[in-house]
């Protein structure tokens, strides 16, 4: 039987990860500071930026009606559904118009240990105890570069001597492949191998040669390495420019992704937000003293306008469109980052009314719900990004914390912590409470808690237990 050609027209939409994309989201991760050096090396970079008093729109429409700029969209999606690489409901007075100047804060802070970022996603997952136990193990065996340091079997052995009773190494890999979602992506691999092909599991499937870097990354690295593209292009089954884009997607992912955590130098910290009081109630805003203030060079882009064909005015236009694209993700960045800002406010009101014995229990998936964003963006833009309050500067995911109990009667362990912490502060010198007294006293006031968990909440405070109290006193 003779096969009949024919040419079929399938019309379709799909998203392509194009580089500008990838900056968007990139920018969303950065802190302030990290941010701020960006902004730098752009403005080194681009003829067609330039600093200015105020940042915002005005210099991302200035040429919206030039041809070159019809493709940047009027919104950047940077939510996780689509970009794993790299509501107004009840906000009431929580807008964004507050008025008057920022307060000049810049304070120095500790940086956060990849261990430490590992636990609190880890608390926020909501897994059962049982598998929290095996995931903390996992946490504990990972390295600076975020890679796993110990065989599975030694785990299992490890945690069945810790008495976690029939412990089976598929139950363990299960784990690991939960914590494997973890961020930052690529965390938890056992060798370089399977953390490419983590990170490009996270890419979305219409991404440009992705089956072919997934097959290069599990297959011939050793080729990659060794420049063997003659064996790769019969491999792969790629021409050289084919060749190309797949080395370069496997190149631009984070071989070492722990690595960014691993610093034992202090870091200075710069607010994204302000909360403050006013007649209205609280305000929530962009800190104007951290934000980046660029604008296109006014003076370049009249040159452009002539629209003559010469090389140097291509060269212009390419620089104003790179400009435009970073103007616009810094302004989706910002959206982003005030968004989700406010809708945790809004959910821990009574902490800035009372203190961190009033904090809520908030989990990333409460916030993603409400704003429609993955819960992988929420944690992102929680990450090394702050808060300015009365009560002190926080970053925003020190107001997530686990649920205590159930129901109604549901407390946030921030809560639980601060509680216990005042209860200490006002017991007798001569007799120190107990973890047994704690839970009773604890129980009075409707937070029902287990002695170990009060034990537990304790040590991570770094208070003593009540005999060694009474020694020191």
């Amino acid at each position: 039987m003779a096969m009949k050609a024919s040419l079929q027209l399938r019309l379709g939409t799909q998203l392509t990860m194009t580089p500008q994309l990838q900056q968007a989201i990139a920018l969303l991760q950065l802190s302030t500071l990290d941010l701020r050096q960006e902004v730098q090396q752009a403005l080194e970079a681009n003829p067609m930026l330039e600093l200015d008093e105020d940042f915002g729109e005005m210099a991302v429409g200035e040429t919206a009606e030039d041809d070159w700029a019809s493709e940047i969209p009027d919104e950047l999606t940077v939510d996780s559904d689509w970009s794993d690489t790299y509501q107004d409901a009840g906000l009431g007075s929580l807008s964004g118009s507050g008025s008057g100047e920022a307060p000049d804060f810049e304070r120095q802070a500790a940086g956060q240990s990849l261990q430490g970022h590992l636990a609190w996603q880890l608390a926020m997952s909501g897994l059962e105890e049982r598998a929290s136990r095996i995931a903390e193990s996992l946490i504990d065996a990972v390295n600076d570069d975020g890679y796993l340091d110990q065989p599975l079997d030694d785990i299992r052995d490890g945690l069945r001597a810790q008495e976690l009773e029939g412990l089976s190494s598929r139950e363990v890999e299960a784990v690991l492949l939960r914590v494997q979602q973890f961020e930052p992506t690529g965390v938890f691999a056992r060798d370089l191998r399977e953390c490419l092909l983590l990170q490009l599991a996270a890419l979305p499937q219409d991404t440009p040669r992705l089956p072919q870097a997934r097959r290069l990354a599990r297959q011939f690295l050793e080729a990659l390495a060794g420049d063997d593209r003659r064996l790769l292009k019969r491999r792969l089954s790629l021409d050289d420019d084919a060749l190309d884009e797949v080395i370069a997607l496997i190149r631009g992912l984070d071989p070492r992704p722990g690595s960014a955590f691993a610093s034992d130098s202090d870091d200075y910290v710069i607010p994204d937000l302000i909360a403050r009081r006013d007649e209205q109630g609280w305000q929530v805003e962009l800190n104007p003293e951290a934000m980046p203030r660029l604008r296109i060079q006014p003076d370049y882009a009249a040159l452009i306008r002539r629209a003559d064909k010469s090389q140097d005015n291509q060269f212009l236009k390419d620089h104003l469109q790179e400009a435009r694209w970073l103007l616009k993700s810094l302004s989706s960045r910002n959206d982003t980052l005030l968004r989700v800002g406010r809708e945790i406010m809004v959910r821990q009101l009574d902490f800035l009314e009372h203190g961190e014995e009033a904090m809520k229990p908030l989990i990333l998936a409460d916030i993603a719900q409400t704003v429609e964003m993955h819960e992988s963006t929420i944690s992102r833009v929680t990450t090394q990004k702050y808060i300015h309050t009365p009560r002190g500067v926080f970053e925003l995911k020190y107001f997530f914390s686990s649920h205590v109990g159930g129901g109604d009667d549901a407390h946030s362990s921030t809560a639980i912590r601060a509680r216990i912490r005042k209860l200490i502060q006002e017991e007798p010198a001569r007799k120190p409470l107990s973890d047994n007294k704690l839970v009773t006293l604890l129980a009075e006031e409707d937070i029902d808690v287990a002695r170990r968990t009060v034990a537990k909440y304790r040590e991570s405070m770094n208070i003593p237990s009540s005999s060694q109290r009474k020694r020191l006193r």
